[in-house]
């Protein structure tokens, strides 16, 4: 089988077209207006229309009460909610307060786990959107400089 230079180039044309599909498509979906907002308040708006949310037990949020390390703050949210359509992590005193949105597909377990970035001590919100509403759980995490807990 002999291979021509036009073959070459076609393989490698598609090889670039196939690698940069994935990024088309997540530019589409990411909502870069959501992540760049500067209070929390304006991120959950710009992310779900509001930023009203209802207090549910049915969110557990695990996060560390005291946090050594700012850059590696490890988080878990687990719901019993049903129709879970996307999990939202909010850090109100961080520079650009959403952290993390997790897009939920029907049928999925509704278990995240992650670690998140903290710029100083704050709390924590974990927002869970269903076809029912907007509910959310928070607590407050501290964050020590150098590990000295204080």
């Amino acid at each position: 089988m002999q291979y021509t230079k036009r073959a070459l180039l076609k393989g490698c044309f598609t090889l670039l077209a196939l690698a940069a599909l994935p990024r088309v498509l997540l530019a589409a979906a990411w909502p870069e207006k959501a992540f760049h907002q500067k209070t929390a308040s304006a991120a959950l708006k710009a992310l779900l229309g509001t930023d009203a949310s209802t207090d549910s037990d049915q969110i557990s949020l695990k996060v560390p009460e005291i946090a050594e390390n700012g850059a590696v703050v490890p988080v878990t949210i687990k719901t019993t909610l049903e129709n879970v359509e996307s999990i939202s992590i909010v850090v109100k005193d961080n520079p650009m307060p959403l952290v993390a949105n997790f897009e939920i597909l029907p049928g999925t377990l509704t278990d995240i786990s992650c670690r998140i970035k903290m710029a100083k001590t704050s709390s924590v919100k974990a927002v869970v959107k269903t076809s029912n509403g907007i509910y959310s759980t928070a607590k407050q995490v501290k964050v020590t400089i150098g590990g000295c807990g204080g």
